[in-house]
């Protein structure tokens, strides 16, 4: 008799890890391909869901047997799909969907630039210079417009669903006056403003960002009123005095660059204003995977990294800031709660 030794568990999880790619692949196929929206309540087989999205039946339950061994999907033992609570995050109806998440994290540049990790690491800047011969931006909105898209589209996703929970966390008493710095379109702003009828708020992030900021805060939105629209670039000046500081997710540049933008934020406050800076964090998170995968994929694009607890608190205090408090927003963001001194 001829005894299969078993394969030790190591080797096994390596194998596994060294495929992530098609893991990543296979998640961007049914992403682009819209398996997720195309199967409903019921299981289905792949026969019915390839009809309905017109492609080959073969190759989609290769697709979804391969996602099934991770959770996304499930066969069932009819030999049909089904949702899984992971699954039905890939659909864009879903109300936290991450649909574009998923694409902006795999898009064609991604696979460019992963290969390249180790020339990253041995120099520590960005390659892209070296793959595209220009800046990552530069070449995202020069080059690569329909990728631009799905980064704005995935980011604005992102900010939708951290601004609840931002506006459920910080105690805004004493607080009459706020600015958003870097803040994007706006949504955590709006979110704010929305559960503080009292509370009026700046939005200040680059020219062609704030222009096209959430409606609501727009002329003609029902928080306009009490919302003003600042262009401008925090790395240059923070023009504005305000009872609290937001910044939120743009602490990942240089090292210059961060320092620069809280200095800026120093200067513009009056003492004891309060500062809060929310981040993703590399360490005591319970995101951990996903974080520190993103601080490379900086490493690779722009040269930024996100931060651990102590890299941040100490380019809080170095740029003057009293770090009072250290809050967790959900299981992907940190708020850092800081006053200028007095």
């Amino acid at each position: 008799m001829i005894t299969v030794s078993p394969t030790p568990q190591p080797a096994m999880k390596l194998r596994e890890l060294v495929f992530g790619a098609a893991c990543a692949a296979a998640l961007r196929a049914a992403a682009r391909l819209g398996v997720a929206d195309a199967l409903g309540d019921a299981p289905a087989t792949s026969e019915e869901l390839a009809a309905t999205l017109e492609i080959e039946a073969r190759p989609l339950e290769r697709l979804l047997r391969a996602l099934s061994c991770y959770g996304v999907f499930e066969e069932t033992d009819e030999g049909k799909y089904a949702h899984t609570d992971m699954s039905r995050l890939l659909r864009d109806d879903a109300p936290n969907s991450l649909r574009y998440i998923s694409l902006w994290c795999t898009e064609p540049w991604t696979w460019d630039a992963w290969p390249m990790l180790d020339q990253a690491v041995r120099s520590g800047r960005s390659v892209f210079d070296d793959l595209y011969g220009k800046g990552f931006f530069e070449y995202l909105h020069q080059d690569a417009r329909d990728s631009a898209q799905v980064f704005d589209r995935a980011m604005t996703t992102s900010s939708k669903q951290s601004a609840q929970d931002v506006a459920g966390l910080l105690d805004l008493t004493g607080v009459a006056t706020v600015v958003d710095i870097g803040g994007g379109q706006g949504h955590v702003l709006a979110g704010l403003l929305e559960k503080h009828p009292d509370l009026e708020g700046t939005l200040l992030d680059l020219p062609n960002v704030v222009a096209n900021a959430d409606p609501r805060l727009r002329d003609g939105g029902p928080l306009a009123a009490r919302a003003r629209i600042l262009p401008g670039d925090c790395r240059s000046a923070v023009p504005v005095q305000a009872d609290l500081y937001l910044i939120k997710n743009i602490l990942e540049w240089d090292d210059e660059s961060t320092r620069r933008t809280l200095r800026n934020v120093v200067d513009a406050a009056r003492p004891g204003a309060r500062v809060v800076i929310i981040e993703n964090l590399v360490d005591d998170s319970p995101s951990m995977k996903f974080t520190t995968a993103m601080d490379l994929l900086l490493l690779l694009n722009v040269g930024g990294a996100k931060h651990s607890k102590e890299s941040l608190v100490h380019r809080m205090s170095e740029a003057g800031l009293v770090v009072r408090d250290i809050l967790q927003v959900n299981p992907y963001l940190h708020a850092f709660e800081c006053t200028v001194p007095e």
